[in-house]
C-alpha cells in the first residue's frame, strides 16, 4: 500500500518518451483496466480510440499546438459514447430523447475521465510515464472529423504514454487547507495572502515545458490562463450540441 501511495504522490507529467514500443501485453492490460473501470449506472458510456497512425498523431500535435504529442508512442482518446447504447435501444424500438440529455453526457464524460485515470495509475505502476492531452479541445470539431466520430459521441480527454525520456521536477500543488474542506465550503478573507507561500514555491519550479525556465507564480497565471480563450474552445458547447446531445432538449438533426 505504501508503494501505491508513494506512486500517486510522485506523479509527474511526462512529455518526452523513449523511442521504444510499449509491449502488447502491457497495452492489453491497460485496455482491460479501462474496460473494468467503475461506470455510472453500469451503462459504460465511454470508449477509447487508440491512435496508431502517425499522420493522425501529427495532426493531433497541430491541433494541440504541442509538437511533442506526435512523438508519443501511445495515444489514446477517451470519448463520451452514447452512440452504442442509443442504437441498442433503437434496434428494440425503445430509443428516446432522454438517452441523449445532459445527464447522460455527464455520465459518459465522468466514465471517460475515471477510466483514463485508472489507466494512468496502472501505467505508472508498470514503469511508464503519462501525459493528459486536454489540448484536444482546442478544436473539438476537427477531432470529431479526424477520428470519424459519429453522432452522440464526443472527445473527453487524450492520453499519451510510453517509457519516460525525461525526469521533470515534481510540480508544487495548492496547500491542502485551500482545497479540502469539511462539511461545507470554506471562504478566505484574502486568497492572495493565503497563496503567498505557494506562489514562492511555484516561482522556484522549473517547468520543462518552458525549456526548463522557472515558472510564474500561481496567482499571476490565473488571469492569463483562466480568463482568456484558448483557440476554438469556446465552441465546445455548440460542437457537442451538433453531435446530437440534448443540452437544450432539442435534438439536432443533420
Amino acid at each position: 500500500m505504501e508503494n501505491i501511495v508513494d506512486l500517486a504522490l510522485s506523479h509527474r507529467t511526462i512529455r518526452e518518451f523513449k523511442d521504444v514500443k510499449v509491449e502488447d501485453d502491457i497495452i492489453n492490460k491497460l485496455m482491460e483496466v479501462a474496460i473494468h473501470t467503475a461506470s455510472s449506472n453500469g451503462l459504460q458510456l465511454s470508449s477509447i480510440i487508440r491512435i496508431t497512425d502517425q499522420k493522425i498523431k501529427e495532426e493531433l500535435s497541430k491541433i494541440g499546438n504541442q509538437p511533442y504529442v506526435a512523438r508519443a508512442p501511445e495515444i489514446w482518446i477517451f470519448i463520451v459514447d452514447l452512440y452504442r447504447n442509443y442504437n441498442v435501444a433503437k434496434e428494440m424500438g425503445l430509443e428516446n430523447d432522454l438517452m441523449l440529455n445532459f445527464d447522460s453526457f455527464i455520465q459518459g464524460f465522468s466514465d471517460s475521465m475515471i477510466a483514463a485515470q485508472n489507466v494512468v495509475v496502472t501505467a505508472e505502476a508498470l514503469g511508464l510515464g503519462t501525459n493528459y492531452y486536454g489540448n484536444i479541445h482546442n478544436d473539438d470539431a476537427r477531432i470529431i472529423e479526424l477520428l470519424n466520430l459519429p453522432k452522440y459521441t464526443f472527445p473527453a480527454v487524450g492520453l499519451g504514454f510510453g517509457y519516460p525520456n525525461q525526469d521533470p521536477q515534481l510540480k508544487p500543488r495548492l496547500p491542502k487547507d485551500l482545497k479540502v474542506f469539511e462539511n461545507s465550503y470554506e471562504k478566505f478573507d484574502s486568497y492572495l495572502d493565503s497563496l503567498k507561500d505557494y506562489d514562492d514555491e511555484m516561482e522556484n519550479y522549473y517547468d520543462l515545458r518552458n525549456n526548463g525556465k522557472k515558472s510564474e507564480s500561481f496567482t499571476s497565471q490565473i488571469p492569463k490562463k483562466q480568463a482568456s480563450s484558448i483557440f476554438d474552445r469556446p465552441k465546445m458547447f455548440e460542437t457537442a450540441k451538433k453531435q446530437g446531445f440534448l443540452f437544450d432538449n432539442k435534438l439536432v438533426k443533420e
